[in-house]
């Protein structure tokens, strides 16, 4: 059932079995996966089903530079479905060298391999509505597909891996109805976990304090524990339960809120491929079952071990919106709506600087020298995307050139001193607000840098395409709109040594035998793909193991072995 938390008596201490605080794509996951196991699941969103400014305010905070990251109330949503509500829909599992403890990313390796969470991939991208899990364009797509790029072929270059894309799903709506019927599972919305109290010894957790708007106050003790409320606002609500813990749960060596990472992503150089425009696959395909795919580039793993590249993956894209230069009446559309665009897209609309009269009036231009394609784009905008329920995933123009820029999605080296911290001010719960520091390193920008290197020399050795890419202006390129993203990756992060990691294998805080993290905020790395899947994965495994130490006589028969 779903109630509001307004209709909770004053001081009651409610008793479930596991609570899983946070109702996104990590918490609605886990509570899913552990229905009809014999366990009583209470799920606590701190939001409601629709956005609320009053509870929206909550996520403010400060960032000690504006120009790298945005302010901490942009890109999260903090109401039912989390961050699903406005998320593009990409969903790409992570490789298995993204596990790898690797000499060119410090402070890499996982506890875990992919193979752990292979299991969990095909239910993860069914609750993502993404398909099958299928992310080879031959199995995909068929052996009939034609490649990315006609003529290429290189050893050293993969073209054949694809992107598949969510409706895209907003959790809290889809499974709405399936969390209303639950006999076990009830969410209660308006329900902002404001404390984590543990026991005298700090081994175990004691009671969640909950508060509403509204001033009402209760509390929960589980069996198990579980917070999924995003990289940030777990690092937060960890860092702020200081009352048997001086430093906060789980930062005895102070790793709480550390590593904190996102990608570094941005249109860089221009590729220019030989013969017709259809030789070219550098848009949407579907699948059979209806999925929208695209393609990649990426460096094959063995090169990027010999070279010592992080992950990254190129996409073809067209050039830059904001220069009028590009003479498309589709872009300068695009820029002239950007202030109706959402916040998480539209800011990519703006190059840093105030726009002129001029620019304006170059970009009008644009649009009334362009009648037949900007009519064209915005008939099918509206059938393909406004109108229908699987959405056309993003704007792509029609291939006349054969010139593209490449769009890159790079890997970030994770560093200790890119944090998250406690600020001075609260919110209106008491909480205190937080304070972000993302920082990338010029490692980052080489390992681009060096990737763009292989795709030069493989597209020179093909003879069929040309990439060119000015290496003065790289760094500001990539870094022109700073932290890509929701991407908040890292911050309490999964690792076998306490002293350089906050949760295990199995996601359980380290000092806390009952406390556990779902979500990206446990990555330790932050590999080339957007994090959603693998965090659905790995919230799916999560419950498996709770499941099993929870109720393990019930667990067993569900998946059809002996207790």
């Amino acid at each position: 059932m779903i109630l509001d938390a307004n209709t909770i008596p004053n001081q009651a201490c409610l008793r479930p079995d596991v609570c899983v605080v946070g109702g996104g794509a990590a918490g609605i996951a886990l509570a899913l996966s552990l229905t009809g196991q014999g366990l009583q699941v209470l799920l606590l969103e701190a939001g409601l089903e629709a956005g609320h400014a009053p509870t929206q305010s909550l996520y403010d905070g400060e960032v000690a530079n504006e120009r790298l990251h945005s302010p901490p109330d942009k890109y999260r949503q903090r109401r039912m479905g989390g961050s699903t509500t406005t998320w593009g829909g990409r969903c790409m599992p992570f490789d298995a060298i993204d596990f790898e403890a690797r000499s060119q990313v410090p402070g890499s390796g996982w506890p875990i391999s992919l193979q752990d969470l292979l299991p969990f991939y095909p239910q993860a991208n069914a609750l993502a509505e993404a398909g099958r899990f299928s992310y080879e364009a031959s199995q995909a797509l068929g052996e009939a597909a034609p490649p990315m790029i006609r003529g290429f072929d290189s050893p050293l270059v993969r073209t054949n891996g694809l992107e598949r894309f969510s409706c895209p799903t907003d959790f809290g709506r889809r499974y709405a109805r399936r969390l209303r019927v639950a006999p076990d599972i009830q969410v209660l919305l308006g329900a902002n976990c404001t404390a984590i109290r543990l026991q005298p010894d700090g081994r175990a957790v004691r009671e969640l304090q909950v508060a509403t708007l509204a001033g009402r106050r209760f509390s929960v003790a589980a069996r198990a524990t579980v917070l999924a409320t995003g990289g940030l606002e777990t690092a937060r609500l960890m860092l702020a339960s200081r009352d048997v813990a001086p430093s906060g749960i789980g930062n005895e060596h102070d790793v709480v809120g550390r590593y904190y990472m996102c990608h570094i992503a941005g249109n860089v150089g221009t590729l220019v491929v030989d013969g017709a425009p259809q030789n070219v696959r550098h848009g949407y395909e579907v699948t059979p079952e209806g999925i929208y795919c695209r393609r990649r580039l990426a460096i094959v793993a063995s090169e990027q071990r010999r070279r010592g590249l992080a992950n990254a993956v190129a996409r073809l894209h067209f050039p830059r919106i904001t220069d009028p230069r590009h003479r498309n009446g589709v872009l300068s559309g695009l820029f002239l709506s950007r202030n109706l665009i959402s916040y998480e897209y539209g800011k990519r609309l703006h190059d840093g600087n105030p726009p002129t009269a001029g620019l304006y009036a170059r970009h009008l231009f644009n649009v009334m020298t362009d009648p037949v394609d900007t009519t064209a784009f915005l008939a099918h905008w509206v059938a393909r995307r406004t109108l229908a329920q699987r959405k056309f995933p993003s704007v792509i123009l029609r291939n006349r050139t054969n010139r593209f820029s490449l769009e890159m999605h790079g890997e970030q080296v994770p560093r200790p001193d890119s944090r998250v911290t406690l600020g001075s001010r609260v919110d209106a719960l008491g909480m205190p607000q937080l304070r972000i520091d993302w920082r990338y390193s010029a490692g980052d920008i080489e390992s681009i840098r060096r990737t763009l290197d292989v795709l030069v020399q493989e597209f020179e050795r093909s003879g069929v395409a040309r990439l060119a890419y000015d290496g003065e202006t790289l760094e500001e390129d990539l870094m022109r709109f700073g932290a890509y993203g929701g991407h908040h990756i890292g911050t309490t992060r999964m690792g076998t040594d306490p002293r350089s990691s906050v949760v295990d294998a199995n996601c359980r805080v380290h000092s806390v035998r009952d406390l556990f993290v779902a979500g990206s905020a446990v990555f330790p790395t932050s590999s080339q793909a957007n994090p959603t899947l693998t965090l659905i994965a790995l919230s799916l495994r999560l419950g498996r193991h709770l499941a099993r130490q929870l109720a393990p006589a019930r667990a067993a028969q569900v998946e059809g072995v002996t207790a």
